[in-house]
């Protein structure tokens, strides 16, 4: 019988472009092994999991026997950002693309915005975060001029110096956003991005808010809830989807402390579910294309794999996949359209299955729910009769 499941999703470890890439810009994008092959890693706990006898990853040495079990999910969704990701994983896709804008936001929105907050916009243009505060940081410390700014993705970026406007501001400043997007520019998140430094030297900080829709229907989430179990949500998870399904939720400051904060739930007596998002691998080393960090972020999570299976119980599974791509080695700094990998490991699992190419991330939400003996969803495939031993 299972009584718990720790879903870790390794923000935008994608592993290999999608076979319809090519439509998003991104043919030959492969996050995972292009940070292997340029770094030199050599994450062995990912490995004896099963993660390189993933059909296809021919970056590191495969395993005779892998303690795991092992896949790749395709995603069914119309985006390559968290959002859908997660959405789609949990039960939901998203055919119908949520609204980008490549021109930056109308002027209508603009202006009700800056009506309703009393503030000035500034940039309201497509922008990489760390670029558009070297651009525009010194003049928003000048004026308390607000920088708006989005991206490839279906986002509104509000970011602002932490001295300048107070953060409980900001994140009233991203609500009235969230209130102003919706219908036809309900984008799929309002993003809090405050920084602290000095011109030539700004650091976004970790107290970064995301303000999500909720997804349209309810997801596997809900599901475990109306179940009466817990739905623990660790790292932005609560802001993914909006608290909805969500019985209890942390943020956290960065992928260790995510770790640590997971660690700390599976020694609890609980029962349902804890979902992790570790957010760095996104944030922090994809978007920057900072391919050096992104290893040494493998690296630093692999170290901490034992501490995670030692801390399991009998009853416990363990699932580790990502939403996305972030290819660190492209031109670009957008996501990137790839598989995921998937990684399934509990005493009550079997050694070594593969699971194949999966045909939606939402078979991960079905399994989990199958697992844990709730609702099914309207989407997906369990693989749970595969694992189980």
């Amino acid at each position: 019988m299972i009584n718990r499941v720790i879903w870790i999703v390794l923000d935008s470890v994608g592993c290999g472009a999608l076979p319809d890439a090519d439509k998003f810009g991104d043919e030959g994008v492969n996050t995972l092994c292009h940070v292997v092959d340029q770094t030199g890693i050599k994450p062995d706990q990912l490995r004896k999991l099963g993660l390189f006898n993933i059909d296809g990853l021919d970056c590191y040495d495969k395993i005779s026997d892998p303690i795991g079990s092992y896949g790749k999910c395709m995603e069914v969704s119309n985006g390559k950002d968290t959002t859908v990701g997660h959405w789609e994983m949990a039960g939901v896709s998203t055919l119908q693309p949520l609204p980008t804008y490549p021109d930056g936001f109308p002027e209508t929105i603009i202006k009700e915005f800056e009506n309703r907050t009393g503030k000035k916009v500034v940039a309201n243009k497509p922008a990489s975060g760390t670029g558009i505060l070297d651009e525009l940081g010194k003049h928003h410390m000048k004026t308390g001029d607000l920088i708006v700014y989005t991206s490839a993705d279906s986002v509104f970026q509000i970011a602002a110096h932490e001295d300048i406007v107070p953060i409980e501001d900001l994140y009233k400043y991203c609500e009235i956003a969230r209130e102003l997007l919706v219908g036809p520019h309900g984008v799929a998140r309002v993003i809090a991005r405050p920084f602290i430094g000095q011109p030539g030297n700004y650091v976004r900080t970790s107290n970064r808010r995301d303000y999500s829709l909720s997804p349209p229907r309810d997801t596997v989430l809900d599901h475990i809830k109306d179940m009466g179990k817990d739905v623990i949500g660790v790292g932005k998870i609560e802001d993914i989807f909006n608290l909805k399904g969500i019985t209890e939720a942390l943020h956290t400051k960065d992928n260790m402390d995510g770790v640590d904060q997971t660690l700390k739930y599976m020694k609890e007596d609980n029962e349902g579910l804890i979902f992790t998002n570790l957010v760095e691998f996104d944030s922090a080393w994809g978007h920057r294309n900072n391919v050096s960090g992104y290893g040494q972020g493998l690296m630093d999570f692999d170290r901490r794999i034992p501490e995670l299976l030692a801390t399991m119980k009998d009853t416990d599974v363990l699932v580790i996949n990502a939403d996305h791509g972030c290819d660190p080695t492209t031109k670009g700094t957008d996501h990137t359209r790839e598989y995921i990998p998937l990684l399934v490991y509990g005493k009550a699992i079997k050694n070594g299955v593969n699971l194949g190419v999966r045909k939606s991330f939402a078979d991960i939400g079905q399994t989990i729910g199958d697992m844990l003996g709730a609702k099914p969803l309207e989407e997906g495939t369990s693989f749970k009769q595969e694992v189980l031993d």
